[in-house]
C-alpha cells in the first residue's frame, strides 16, 4: 500500500460538470446489452435511419447543433463514434482538436461498455463540458488573443478549484515548451488537455481521499491503473 498527500481540502472546490460515470446510462460497465438492443434500450429493428434518427437517442432538450454534429459523421448510423469521427465532429463547433486531447477526452467521456466509442449522451455531455471550458478560457483569455499563458492558467483552474503548485504547473507547461525561448501559452486545445488531466486526476484521487483530508492510501496496481490512462493520452 503507498500513501500519497495531496493538498488541502479547498483545492476540492466545485469544478466543471461531472464526467460520466460508469453505469449512469442503464448498464453497469463490463455489462452486456440484452439480445437484439442497441445501446440505447431501442430494438435494433426499429431504428429509424432517416432524417433526425438519432434524435431521441439525445438527452431532453440537447441542442439541435449537437445532434447535427453527431450526425453527420455517424454516417454507418450505428449510434456511435469514434476518435476520428469525434475529432470531425468537434470542429464543426470548436477549432479542430489534435488527436491526443481527442483520445484523453474519449478516455474521460467512454460509455459503460465500448471504451473505443462514443454514443449520443456521451457525445451530448463532452459537447456541454466543453462549452463550460470555453467559456472560462474566455473569461481568462484577457487580452484576447486566442491564447492563455502561464498565470492565466493558473488563475483559471484555480476558479475551478485547482489550487496547483508551481512546479506541477511548470510539469503541465513543459509539454507545450517549443524550446524556442519564447514564453509558453496555451490555445484552446492544449487548455482543454491541461485542464481535464486536473481535473481527471483529481477526481481520480478524491475516490480514494473520502473525507478530502488531501491524503489518500491505495495500492501500486491502483495508483498504476489511475495513472497511466492521462500518460498514454498526454505522451
Amino acid at each position: 500500500m503507498a500513501s500519497f498527500s495531496g493538498h488541502s481540502s479547498q483545492s476540492y472546490a466545485p469544478s466543471a460538470p461531472e464526467l460520466p460515470q460508469s453505469g449512469r446510462y442503464g448498464y453497469h460497465h463490463g455489462a452486456t446489452p440484452p439480445p437484439n438492443h442497441s445501446y440505447y434500450g431501442m430494438p435494433q429493428q426499429q431504428q429509424q435511419q432517416g432524417p433526425g434518427y438519432m434524435q431521441s437517442w439525445f438527452p431532453p432538450g440537447t441542442n439541435p447543433d449537437v445532434i447535427r454534429a453527431f450526425e453527420m459523421v455517424d454516417r454507418d448510423r450505428s449510434g456511435f463514434i469514434d476518435e476520428n469521427e469525434l475529432q470531425q465532429a468537434l470542429s464543426s463547433g470548436y477549432r479542430r482538436f489534435n488527436l491526443r486531447t481527442i483520445r484523453l477526452l474519449m478516455f474521460l467521456f467512454k460509455n459503460p461498455y465500448d471504451s473505443l466509442r462514443i454514443g449520443p449522451k456521451e457525445f451530448a455531455a463532452l459537447w456541454g463540458c466543453l462549452g463550460h471550458w470555453r467559456a472560462i478560457f474566455d473569461r481568462y483569455d484577457r487580452d484576447r488573443s486566442g491564447k492563455i499563458d502561464s498565470m492565466e492558467l493558473r488563475d483559471a483552474l484555480y476558479s475551478l478549484g485547482y489550487a496547483l503548485p508551481p512546479s506541477v504547473l511548470q510539469v503541465l507547461l513543459s509539454k507545450y515548451d517549443d524550446r524556442s525561448g519564447r514564453k509558453v501559452e496555451l490555445n484552446f486545445d492544449s487548455f482543454v488537455e491541461c485542464g481535464m488531466i486536473v481535473k481527471g486526476l483529481t477526481e481520480k484521487f478524491k475516490e480514494k481521499d473520502t473525507r478530502y483530508t488531501g491524503s489518500a492510501t491505495f495500492t501500486y496496481d491502483t495508483f498504476m491503473t489511475m495513472v497511466l490512462p492521462f500518460l498514454v493520452s498526454y505522451d
